[in-house]
């Protein structure tokens, strides 16, 4: 399920908002300058399913934000909680960091939490499976993909070559909640 919860920047044991209601998660997020939304497959898929095979399935949403946002590259990036290196994939994308160009993901299987630093706001969005969220460039951010990620995600560029980790150098994302 969904969740997002809203916490001041400088008090990371009080939220202000947490919520599960999908339509709430959208407002808020579009009220800080992020889009969230939901998209299903126009085929089956599974775990098994090739990068064409699930590309193929959200063909049509794919098109209309690459259509609308410019975006020239497209890919499907898979981790499971088998991979030697998951420790140090995880580790590389902890610590606060923005990119000049969207972040876009869309979560095809499996999880990952996306932890937004914005006017003094941690806004720590729990994506899902069929769950598109866009982080604009320059915006702050952590992620965290857990202990045992099992996810695949879409990933939507503006640049083929992809984006570079920009890191902040604070400490803010050691002081909130992660994933297990």
């Amino acid at each position: 399920m969904s969740y997002l919860t809203i916490f001041s920047a400088d008090e990371p044991s009080q939220p202000l908002f947490a919520s599960s209601d999908v339509a709430a998660i959208v407002q808020q997020l579009q009220q800080a300058g992020i889009r969230f939304e939901r998209w299903q497959a126009t085929a089956p898929i599974d775990a098994q399913s090739s990068q064409e095979q699930i590309l193929q399935a959200y063909a049509s949403d794919i098109d209309k934000l690459k259509t609308e946002r410019g975006y020239v590259t497209v890919d499907v990036v898979s981790l499971s909680s088998s991979h030697p290196d998951k420790a140090t994939l995880r580790q590389k994308f902890l610590a606060e960091h923005t990119h000049s160009e969207d972040e876009v993901r869309f979560f095809v299987r499996g999880q990952g939490l996306f932890c937004l630093h914005i006017n003094g706001k941690v806004y720590q969005v729990l994506c899902q499976q069929n769950d598109l969220i866009s982080v604009p460039a320059g915006t702050t951010h952590w992620f965290d993909m857990g202990s045992e990620p099992e996810f695949t995600a879409i990933r939507l560029f503006n640049d083929p070559a992809g984006w570079v980790a920009d890191f902040t150098g604070s400490s803010i994302a050691s002081r909130f909640p992660l994933l297990a």
